[in-house]
């Protein structure tokens, strides 16, 4: 069957929907197994977004997913199904939402939790210019742990907005009896013989309180024995479900009865991640972000396993745990992405998964520090964006004893622009008394991280996705002293001075130049003796990072000299002030300049280089 787009879903007759959703199933299976990507989520839509672009008129009604995870059967049906292939390389489909990419995609998305404030949004915009239209946001059972999902749903009943919110949740299952009686009971309720008998009721009631408030109340009696007893309809929620969300006949004869009904409505499905393809069934987490695959067994090429940034980190926190009983560990959601998982299995009392809540985890963190535990948050550099001003009010402003692990610092590569870690420097710079770690190799992030963790007070180690140089560590930590820099190598004319791990391709960029190399070490504090004794030796100094050039490591070189009043010019090399799109990190950092030829041709065309006329050139 061929459908460009969801006019043509909609020329479908019911009966041919099944057939649909077997043959989008099948393509997912077929083409995720040839480059890798997001599976097990995508699986578990198939006949959600099928019912979904059936009922409503889109793109005029909108839907919002959360995430784009589970947004590749939507890709399927709104006319990228062509272009599936290319998702996640580079000039091709992103792997999120993306409002440039298709009209369809109404709300760029790639952290969690956002879809129903932004619904809501939409349906109140609706409201405003008296169109009529219909705003359906999707939430995973996962996603709606967020503190923001709690916001929406609370202002959403509050109002009285005319949304749609379907709670996606695919960690519960229901046997087969107790699904087929739940699905006939929501046809029941949401039926439009009900739900005429209830708007007529309320009409006619109103005109006696005393009445009315009774066959409220035995109203969420009956269904409160009939149906789950859910919180949903005390926030103003018109609650619908559970029913099987892989039952297109009755998702879509549940979508089209609650689609007459006005106001908030709250739908509550059940799905299970990497349906249709067994091995994702088994293993949804081994199956949610993959590799190429073999399609019918499920079963991965061989890959030669290098040593991550994470993997580091993963063993020194055990190894950590180990010396230390009041360390804590504490990931908002990412145990597997954080390299937490060895520690959960031999430290799970002191292991803690708040869920997505990135506010709290560290506010919870405070609270531990606050009682003398040593509290360890790992969390990706994009997600520690959302919890903010907990970093500040609750951590920095009461100088509490609370480490941060940064993961995925940096450009992330495939992920693209939401999830790249490319301010973290620039946010955490100008928060007094936080010191900075930038690891340039895998031993120097061991080391830092144990002295992170030796400090008292907030600090923060941040280091890139996947794989560095191979540096091999040692099992004994060494304690690093705060803010005291490496010269690595002495030059003349110009001064390179490394944060992180671009210390490699700008230390070949110094040998090529003749140049002097130093392993900055921290962004905060700065090793502000070495800078003025470099400034005083070097016509130029060049600071390299891998975070946006904007308020980073080197704004904060440059304010140093300013206020130590020395001219030595400056040279910033760093992230453009522009969201990058997906590619591999290699490609990228090659494209920003930020490769060994880069930095080398970026201090070739300074107008501050001019090694003939130097001062400071070592004589032959």
């Amino acid at each position: 069957m061929t459908l460009d787009a969801p006019s043509d879903l909609r020329e479908c007759s019911e009966d041919q929907l099944q057939q649909v959703c077997d043959e989008t199933r099948a393509f997912l299976i077929d083409t995720v197994s040839k480059i890798g990507g997001h599976l097990a989520a995508g699986l578990g839509t198939v006949e959600l977004t099928t019912a979904l672009h059936y009922v409503f008129n889109t793109p005029d009604d909108r839907i919002v997913w959360d995430i784009g995870h589970q947004a590749y059967p939507h890709k399927i049906l709104t006319g990228r199904r062509d272009e599936l292939h290319t998702i996640r390389q580079a000039g091709g489909l992103s792997g999120f939402l993306k409002r440039s990419e298709s009209e369809y995609d109404t709300f760029g998305a790639g952290h969690s939790s956002t879809s129903i404030s932004a619904a809501l949004g939409m349906a109140v915009a609706a409201a405003q210019q008296n169109l009529d239209r219909d705003v359906v946001a999707i939430i995973g059972d996962g996603a709606i742990t967020a503190g923001m999902a709690f916001e929406a749903l609370n202002n959403a009943g509050d109002m009285d907005a005319n949304v749609l919110v379907i709670l996606n949740d695919n960690d519960m299952s229901i046997s087969p009896n107790v699904g087929a009686f739940k699905n006939y009971l929501t046809r029941l309720m949401t039926g439009p013989t009900v739900n005429s008998v209830r708007q007529g009721a309320k009409k006619a009631l109103n005109i006696v309180p005393e009445v009315r408030d009774y066959a409220r109340r035995w109203e969420e009696h009956v269904k409160g024995m009939i149906l789950p007893s859910t919180f949903f309809e005390e926030m103003g929620f018109y609650y619908a479900g559970p029913i099987d969300g892989h039952d297109i006949d009755t998702l879509v004869t549940t979508l089209k009865n609650l689609k007459e009904i006005e106001g908030p409505r709250f739908l509550h499905i059940v799905t299970k991640k990497g349906k249709g393809f067994e091995p994702a069934e088994d293993a949804p987490i081994k199956y949610h972000g993959v590799s190429p695959f073999n399609p019918t067994t499920g079963e991965f090429g061989k890959k030669v396993k290098v040593r991550t940034y994470t993997d580091v980190f993963s063993d020194w926190l055990c190894d950590m745990a180990a010396q230390d009983e009041k360390l804590i560990g504490i990931t908002p959601a990412m145990r597997e992405g954080s390299g937490l998982v060895r520690f959960s299995e031999e430290y799970s009392e002191r292991y803690f998964d708040v869920a997505i809540a990135e506010q709290h985890a560290l506010t919870f963190a405070a609270g531990m520090a606050c009682d003398g535990q040593k509290p360890v948050v790992a969390i990706y550099s994009t997600f520690l964006q959302r919890a903010y001003d907990q970093l500040i009010h609750d951590i920095s402003v009461q100088d509490l004893d609370v480490m941060l692990a940064i993961d995925r610092a940096g450009l992330v590569g495939a992920d693209g622009a939401t999830h790249a870690g490319i301010f973290d420097l620039s946010f955490l710079r100008c928060i007094p008394h936080c010191v900075i770690y930038t690891p340039s190799d895998e031993a120097e992030c061991r080391d830092m991280l144990y002295s992170a963790y030796q400090h008292k007070g907030l600090t923060a180690v941040r280091y890139p996705r996947g794989a560095g140089i191979g540096a091999i560590e040692r099992q004994e930590m060494t304690k690093i002293p705060v803010g005291k820099a490496q010269v690595l190598a002495t030059g003349h004319t110009v001064a390179i001075l490394s944060f992180g791990t671009l210390l490699a391709p700008a230390r070949e960029a110094a040998k090529r130049l003749g140049a002097t190399i130093v392993n900055m070490r921290f962004v905060k504090p700065l090793d502000e003796q070495l800078i003025s004794e470099l400034a005083a030796n070097h016509d130029i100094l060049v600071t390299v990072e891998e975070n946006v050039v904007a308020g980073g490591a080197g704004s904060g070189v440059n304010e140093y000299l300013a206020s130590a009043g020395l001219s030595t010019p400056t040279l910033n090399l760093g992230l453009p002030d522009q969201y990058l799109d997906h590619g591999t990190q290699t490609d990228l950092l090659s494209e920003c300049g930020l490769d060994a030829n880069g930095i080398e041709n970026a201090i070739l065309k300074s107008p501050f280089y001019k090694p003939e006329l130097s001062k400071r050139t070592v004589a032959k």
